[in-house]
């Protein structure tokens, strides 16, 4: 199991195995974290139903973990950290968990090699807007690092996020397709905004959904 990274501005990813295809009975958990608006949980929720055909129950209201917080350059939580102790509270009624928080999350970013990437004092703790086990059980989304005065752009962009990060659950790896919501954003949330909010053939055939 690996770890798809949403960075701030780009998307990361470290690898995905066999793609995991999902049935009408296939649940996913949705945490809202304190703070978060229900009216982006029922959005998120929404479109996860729409493109994936999941059922989804809601945890409302839910504390972060206090130990993923941490203050290195700001306060933040550590999305590795919330990522895994989600997907310790999973039972037997729940396939997936994914988060949904307003606060600022990290990671320390590295390179091919496993060494943090250079310069160490910009990577070793490194926002971004969303964590996934690639295939997994378990992602966080936040909405720190997507905001937009335009309520329309925000909002899509919430949607892409969500949908992104669960595709990676699935084991969905980026897609070479840049109009495809898996595609590599490659350093700029100006690619998240051009790639349209579907999974292309390609990506829905390996999950079944075509």
């Amino acid at each position: 199991m690996k770890l798809c990274l949403f960075f701030v501005g780009f998307l990361f990813l470290i690898s995905c195995k066999k793609s995991t295809p999902v049935t009408a009975e296939t649940t996913v958990l949705v945490k809202q974290y304190k703070s978060f608006p229900m009216n982006e949980v029922d959005t998120v929720t929404s479109i996860l139903q729409k493109i994936y055909g999941v059922k989804t129950v809601l945890a409302k209201d839910q504390e972060l973990y206090s130990e993923a917080y941490i203050s290195v350059k700001s306060p933040r939580y550590r999305a590795d950290s919330i990522i895994k102790f989600q997907r310790n509270e999973i039972d037997n009624n729940i396939d997936y968990v994914l988060g949904l928080t307003s606060k600022d999350i990290s990671v320390t970013k590295r390179d091919d090699s496993g060494n943090i990437k250079k310069p160490e004092y910009k990577y070793q703790d490194w926002g971004i807007m969303g964590l996934a086990y690639c295939p997994g059980e378990s992602c966080i989304v936040s909405t720190f690092r997507i905001k937009h005065k335009n309520k329309t752009i925000y909002l899509d962009r919430l949607k892409k996020v969500a949908v992104h990060e669960f595709g990676h659950n699935l084991g969905l790896p980026h897609c070479p397709n840049k109009t495809c919501v898996m595609t590599d954003a490659v350093e700029s949330v100006k690619t998240i905004d051009n790639a349209k909010l579907k999974l292309c053939n390609d990506c829905a055939g390996k999950i079944s959904l075509n």
